[in-house]
């Protein structure tokens, strides 16, 4: 009888052994929003090198995020337009910030280097308009005196997908410009009076890149990775100010995480002279209830890894790490949202 149980104990124990190795050896899927591609790309490096599990994230944009996360074909969806509250509510999702980062306006102009081109929110306007078709036109030259503009047409690039990054740069240029706001709108897909589209981030940066005389806006690291020369953008209090991660945490500053709805704070057009106006978070979503706790548990692990770990690399790449007591209130979320099958917290 003994060694009966001896060897059932044996067995308890291999399959035990058998599923933390599996657990240990799986990998967990997002899709959504291209703006933090860098950085869950890198975290996810990161990551697997430590704990030897992987993240398969599909950078389709921040619509498709939002919707793959409704059809529960992916662990989590990562958007940068946040989810209204009615809608979390509806689908059963909690939504919390992952990263912070900007968008910036990108050319292709030979012998104009990053930095040196200054846009208003009027120039933007223009441009995305129609308004303004060639770079030497008088409204730009006004606002760039020292620069020799060429006698090029303007060839607007913009987003073709549903994109959280169109929703940053659409919000900030709504609040900021009033005919903009009347004629285009906000959203994370318009109806651009003119230009032509690019698949993602990395489908803007290139065509960017291919054209002369190109004129577009991505999130800041595709552009610092591929080396696309960006603007000075003026901000709410009439400061030009330069893209980076100091500028993207002044406008953070005053974020009221705690008291918005879903956690959903919007971040553009900030006030504050170093505030960078087009600056976002990016957000995760994930059903409250787990089918599979594991993978479920797997996800918040991750990010409780990224929270902890995670801020140089991210610092490295021009985003903003989520400050800690903003961590905080977030881990607090994921102790009463999450539940297993049988209504178990999957994080404590």
């Amino acid at each position: 009888m003994r060694t009966k149980q001896l060897i059932k104990g044996v067995a308890v124990a291999a399959v035990g052994a058998l599923m933390t190795l599996s657990v240990q050896a799986a990998e967990f899927t997002g899709a959504g929003a291209t703006f933090p591609f860098p950085i869950y790309s890198k975290w996810a490096e990161a990551y697997k090198a430590s704990t030897g599990i992987g993240l398969n994230y599909q950078s389709i944009g921040s619509g498709g995020g939002m919707r793959q996360i409704k059809a529960k074909t992916v662990d989590f969806g990562a958007s940068d337009q946040p989810m209204k509250l009615e809608e979390l509510e509806k689908e059963g999702i909690v939504q919390f910030p992952a990263i912070i980062g900007g968008v910036v306006p990108v050319f292709n102009l030979d012998g104009i280097q990053a930095g040196q081109l200054k846009f208003t929110p009027e120039l933007i306007a223009g441009i995305h308009l129609g308004k303004i078709s060639k770079w030497n036109d008088k409204a730009i030259a006004a606002v760039n005196p020292d620069v020799k503009l060429p006698d090029v047409a303007i060839t607007v690039v913009h987003r073709a997908d549903g994109s959280g990054t169109t929703f940053l740069w659409t919000d900030y240029l709504s609040k900021a410009n009033a005919e903009f706001k009347d004629k285009v709108g906000t959203g994370n897909a318009v109806k651009w009076p003119t230009g032509v589209g690019g698949k993602g981030n990395e489908g803007v940066a290139a065509n960017v890149q291919r054209v002369k005389g190109a004129f577009g806006y991505v999130e800041y690291a595709y552009a610092k990775r591929n080396k696309i020369p960006y603007g000075q953008m003026k901000n709410r209090d009439g400061e030009f100010v330069m893209p980076d991660d100091e500028s993207f945490k002044a406008a953070a500053a005053n974020a009221d995480w705690a008291n918005t709805p879903g956690m959903g704070v919007l971040l553009t057009n900030q006030p504050g002279k170093q505030s960078w106006p087009a600056t976002g978070a990016s957000f995760i979503l994930m059903h409250k209830a787990q089918a599979d706790a594991l993978t479920g548990r797997a996800v918040l692990k991750f990010f409780d890894w990224a929270y902890k770990n995670g801020g140089q690399m991210a610092t490295e790449l021009e985003y903003v790490p989520i400050p800690a007591p903003v961590v905080k209130q977030i881990q607090d979320i994921w102790k009463t949202s999450f539940k297993d099958s049988a209504g178990a917290p999957i994080w404590k």
